[in-house]
This record gives structure tokens, C-alpha cells and sequence, in this order.
């Protein structure tokens, strides 16, 4: 296992020097689902829900907490995205939502994080806008499905 570069020799928490890094194109898509009940997914679907558009809301929500990762993860580096685009979308088989994110920038640290963060939010903000009919609503299966660029290369989830 590699030295974790987020600690330093005396054990402390520290932000990665990245200064020395050369920028590259980096991507990164997450994934995450809410779980809900059968009422509460055909209330969206038909438009009843009692705080709106929640799924377009949602999606504006994880772009604005992806821009914002940096102020709630203590060491991730502020970044200028270039792109960030969260889909949400309705699965009855579930039954409940389905939420990706994708998050892009050319820079000398990825974008992991922010692309989680953008689907976290997404899935939290479904959840807040529909808790007055589903205060059993779960969200579930938050993760990365793959990153690109940078000296680590490209990976993607099984």
C-alpha cells in the first residue's frame, strides 16, 4: 500500500501540494439511488409533488454542491470546473431515483470528490423535497464509476 499523502511525517492532516503537478484533462462520474415508496416516485412522475420540480431542482442542487465541494471537504483543493452535470432519473423498478454526476477540469488534481459530492447533494436535496411524503426514503449506493487523467490513469468500478 502506498504512503498516504493527506498525512504528513508526524501524523498530521495536510493539503497535498499539487504545485508541481502539470495540468491534464481530468473527468470524473459518481453515482448514487434514493430509494422511496411506490407513492412517493408517482407523485414526481405526475407532477404532484408537494415542493415542485424536485428533480430539476435536485440536479441544480449537485451542480452547485459539486462547485462548492472544496468549502465542505476539509483538504480538497478549490477548482475551477469546466463542467458539471448531474441527470436524475425515475426507476420504478427500484423503486426510487437514479442519479449520475459527472464532473470535468484540466488542472494537477482530479475531480473525484467533486463528482461525488454533486451526486450526495443531488440524492439529499430529492430527499429533503419529498420528506413530507416519505420520511422512509434511503439513500444508497453512493460511489465513483470512473476518473481519467492525471498520473494515476484512468479507472473504472466494476
Amino acid at each position: 500500500m502506498s504512503r498516504l499523502t493527506h498525512i504528513d511525517a508526524e501524523g498530521r492532516a495536510r493539503m497535498v501540494d499539487v504545485s508541481g503537478k502539470p495540468d491534464t484533462a481530468r473527468v470524473a462520474r459518481a453515482a448514487a439511488t434514493l430509494l422511496c415508496e411506490p407513492a412517493t416516485l408517482a407523485a414526481v412522475i405526475e407532477g404532484r409533488a408537494p415542493k415542485g420540480q424536485v428533480i430539476a431542482t435536485a440536479e441544480l442542487a449537485g451542480v452547485m454542491g459539486a462547485k462548492r465541494t472544496s468549502d465542505l471537504i476539509p483538504l480538497c483543493h478549490p477548482l475551477a470546473l469546466s463542467k458539471v452535470v448531474v441527470t436524475i432519473e425515475p426507476d420504478a423498478a427500484l423503486p426510487g431515483f437514479r442519479i449520475a454526476a459527472e464532473a470535468r477540469t484540466t488542472g494537477p488534481t482530479g475531480v473525484e470528490m467533486e463528482a461525488l459530492t454533486a451526486a450526495s447533494v443531488a440524492a439529499l436535496t430529492l430527499y429533503d423535497m419529498l420528506k413530507a411524503l416519505d420520511r422512509g426514503m434511503r439513500v444508497t449506493d453512493l460511489r465513483l464509476l470512473a476518473k481519467s487523467g492525471g498520473r494515476s490513469g484512468d479507472w473504472t468500478a466494476e
